[in-house]
């Protein structure tokens, strides 16, 4: 059998490991899925007619702000499941199954792939049931194309496989499961401090910058341009740059850290 072959094999294997303990340990999934759809209840209702006054010049309501608030809301979803990531990489690397696996004959990075690939795969259900919530509530994007459709599906994989990358090194780097959850909240507090529920020029002038120059913004920026006909401008460009930055700083970090000697 091939190098390729192997790796193949022993990464599915490795992903149906980790899907296998996600359905059997549904908990964190759930607890990580009720904040993003508690805050979009929660800006959609409580506080949706106030807050759609900065998005529109007074002239928007709440089915507007609805409209600007989902795309943010997919984002920070992403952002709080690749936190349950870290935490199953934590668990393995120090309850010993990691030491295990190295004295047997399996592909060196299929531990990893199968995390990565299985984080990835949660994201998207994640994003599905975030996303049914937002219609049942009112959100349509009736004027996205197919192709602004598969191109908004391809922008939420690519910032999923960026952040589980980064989410697997700080689990690598973490000495145990409760540390790699405190090492992960700024995947999803950036979220909150980013254009997701208003937008940048109508923040605190100080403030702006941290909510220009990160990498939620530009994603967020880019979704709503393909779901709802905003300009995108350069936040495309700059969204997919640091999808690409992140997944291969995360990449580099994770394979350093997983080939040291095992704890």
């Amino acid at each position: 059998m091939s190098s390729l072959s192997l790796a193949v094999r022993d990464s599915s294997t490795m992903l149906r490991r980790n899907l296998l303990h996600a359905r059997r340990y549904p908990s964190m999934t759930l607890n990580l899925l009720l904040t993003p759809v508690m805050l979009l209840l929660l800006f959609v209702y409580i506080f949706g007619d106030v807050m759609s006054a900065g998005i529109g010049h007074g002239g928007a309501d709440r089915s507007d702000y609805l409209a600007y608030l989902v795309p943010g809301i997919l984002m920070l979803t992403i952002g709080g499941t690749t936190i349950g990531s870290a935490v199953s990489v934590a668990t393995d690397m120090t309850e010993g199954i990691v030491a295990r696996f190295r004295t047997m004959a399996i592909h060196r990075g299929a531990v990893l792939i199968g995390h990565v690939v299985g984080s990835v795969l949660q994201c998207v259900m994640s994003v599905v049931l975030v996303g049914a919530v937002a219609v049942a509530i009112g959100f349509r994007a009736t004027d996205a194309t197919a192709l602004e459709w598969l191109l908004a599906v391809g922008l939420l994989v690519l910032v999923s496989l960026a952040l589980t990358w980064i989410a697997v090194g700080m689990g690598l780097s973490s000495p145990n499961a409760e540390a790699a959850s405190n090492n992960a909240l700024p995947l999803m507090v950036l979220p909150l401090l980013s254009s997701a529920f208003v937008p940048v020029d109508a923040m605190p002038g100080w403030f702006q910058p941290i909510a220009e120059y990160q990498p939620f913004t530009p994603a967020i920026e880019t979704l709503r341009g393909l779901l709802l006909g905003t300009e995108i401008g350069h936040n495309g460009w700059l969204a997919v740059a640091w999808c690409v930055g992140l997944a291969a700083l995360g990449y580099v970090w994770s394979r350093s850290l997983f080939d040291r000697d095992p704890r």
